[in-house]
């Protein structure tokens, strides 16, 4: 049965017992999927592509903040009365 392998890169998981760092390397900072009997079991994903993920997700609900509030009316103030 196929399954879906969601990283461009892919690892078993003998190869990350073996080598870890060397399979987190092979990525590239890109999640790695590690295939259990060529199956994915799980994903590595190393802290740069974490941090670059929570950013992208982090613009997403900014974006849809201000799409929800664009139309709202403005209310003019002057620096004072902040």
């Amino acid at each position: 049965m196929p399954h879906p392998v969601l990283a461009d890169t892919a690892a078993s998981i003998s190869e990350l017992k073996a080598n870890p760092m060397k399979v987190v390397a092979s990525g590239n900072g890109m999640p790695i999927a590690v295939l259990n009997r060529n199956a994915p079991a799980f994903y590595c994903v190393p802290a740069a592509a974490y941090e670059a993920m929570m950013e992208l997700i982090d613009d997403a609900q900014l974006l849809q903040l201000v799409e929800q509030r664009q139309h709202e009316a403005s209310v003019a103030v002057t620096l004072d009365e902040l």
